[in-house]
């Protein structure tokens, strides 16, 4: 039975990082609404990114500086002075700025002891580098979610509201626990219809939320949470809407709110990196039973995107045009291809020795296209894959998806394809699976824009929601 009062909110870094709007829209919107509600945070906008890497551009930061035995030290202290100029900037909202500073510079000085003591055992040569750098990578992690955690509950318990730091990152903490452990006991003697909890994006556990997760793990915390608790609903907080189209593309008058869909809607969008849930979050909640909400922060008049497991659109129609423009279709051509039991088996074994997920295939009698994220496309596997086929080629390219719920619809892959062709866009590949919720097109790079305009025009411009 889920707990039918009891919401567990994400609200998102950039979000974060305007929290006075926040407080307003979302927090303390509805004077009778504040409680049996949990606030699970990220760092605030591009702290993650500095203490780690760059998520969109991988520019590294400074995980990658302790790797290569570079002058962290100073890149943490340079991070200190960010973060406290950082809590300046919400002084006139209420935080504490002598307590938030030391708190944050106590972990920065705790941090750098830390990683000074791995330098140390990694020097020896005795230990398994991997395991220290994972390890490494797991406490810079932790760093951001701890710091706007605490500032946020420190500034409601400032403005007169019982509010308390749900701290999931285990710090100093030498007691093993699985994530699942840690969120158990946390919140076992925490009642959240008394206190408002804000809680850590970051949890320590010791199956490492960076190596199960990597930067998709303040979402699983949120879903792992409402998951244990039985929460009634779980809201996600970012700062637009999930819209028909991007409005920095399609132009914001042009796109509109996506009401209600479904989770395999959700999954459609992450992968092609249009994430409003991440899918290892997404799941959880899915087989619970417990629907997300996504809502725009800074829209608190709008009651958000629903997903539940079940909708179905009434009306067949294309919800969401996105796609990807950092992508890269590799062709694999080979003459012996026909007719041989299990040849594309032999090009999965090389993507999953190199880690690879991919996101499109396309294939006829003897070439098989798949498109994987340039990241992905490294010289050894393409070097790999050269080896055992006849002509491997890449091609950097885009992909654009038309995605909905219900668009088994005769003639709308030929409305779509039309739209293109009017655009003057060649079609390289073409996807499609037989369930209906994702119509896949790979285009040249320099079509990204134009082929998005056009499918939203021919297939979401005639057809506004209202919710």
């Amino acid at each position: 039975m889920s707990n039918n009062k009891l919401r567990v909110e994400k609200i998102g870094g950039t979000t974060m990082s305007r929290f006075g709007e926040v407080l307003q829209n979302v927090i303390l919107k509805d004077k009778n609404d504040i409680y049996n509600r949990i606030y699970v945070v990220s760092a605030y906008a591009g702290i993650t990114n500095e203490l780690l890497e760059h998520k969109k551009t991988g520019q590294p930061g400074i995980y990658q500086t302790f790797v290569q035995n570079k002058a962290y030290e100073p890149a943490m202290l340079n991070l200190q002075h960010k973060l406290c100029k950082l809590n300046h900037s919400f002084q006139d909202i209420g935080l504490d700025i002598d307590k938030a500073d030391e708190f944050i510079c106590d972990r920065i000085a705790f941090s750098v002891n830390i990683l000074k003591s791995m330098d140390n055992v990694l020097g020896s040569g005795y230990v398994n580098k991997t395991e220290v750098l994972l390890a490494a990578r797991e406490l810079l992690a932790s760093i951001g979610e701890m710091h706007s955690a605490f500032n946020s509950a420190n500034i409601l318990q400032n403005l007169g509201y019982n509010a308390t730091f749900v701290d999931l990152s285990g710090w100093q903490d030498r007691k093993e626990r699985t994530i699942d452990e840690r969120i158990k006991y946390t919140f076992e003697n925490l009642d959240p219809a008394k206190t408002i909890c804000v809680a850590t994006g970051y949890t320590k556990g010791t199956e490492g939320i960076m190596r199960e997760f990597d930067r998709g793990y303040s979402e699983v915390t949120f879903s792992k949470i409402a998951v244990q608790l039985k929460a009634a609903e779980a809201v996600i907080h970012k700062e637009y809407h999930l819209c028909s189209g991007d409005p920095l593309i399609m132009g914001e008058e042009n796109v509109h709110p996506v009401c209600n869909t479904n989770f395999d809607v959700a999954d459609q969008l992450a992968d092609v990196g249009m994430e409003a849930i991440h899918p290892k979050a997404s799941k959880p909640l899915e087989i619970a039973g417990i629907a997300i909400r996504v809502m725009n922060a800074f829209d608190p008049s709008h009651s958000g995107t629903l997903m539940t497991k079940d909708y179905i659109c009434p009306i067949s129609k294309t919800e969401v045009i996105t796609g990807s423009q950092n992508v890269t279709c590799v062709e694999i051509h080979d003459t012996k291809m026909v007719g041989e039991v299990g040849f594309d088996l032999r090009i999965m074994k090389v993507l999953e020795k190199h880690r690879v997920s991919y996101i499109n295939k396309a294939t006829n009698a003897n070439t098989i296209d798949i498109v994987i994220y340039d990241k992905d496309c490294s010289d050894s596997l393409l070097g790999d894959l050269r080896q055992q086929f006849e002509r491997v080629t890449a091609q950097e390219v885009a992909i654009v998806c038309a995605i909905g719920s219900n668009i088994a619809k005769p003639g709308i892959l030929a409305k779509a394809t039309k739209a293109l062709a009017d655009a003057n866009i060649n079609i390289l590949t073409v996807s499609q699976t037989s369930r209906q919720t994702n119509m896949q097109f790979t285009v040249h790079r320099d079509h990204f824009v134009l082929a998005q305009r056009a499918l939203h025009e021919a297939l979401c411009s005639n057809d506004p929601e209202s919710c």
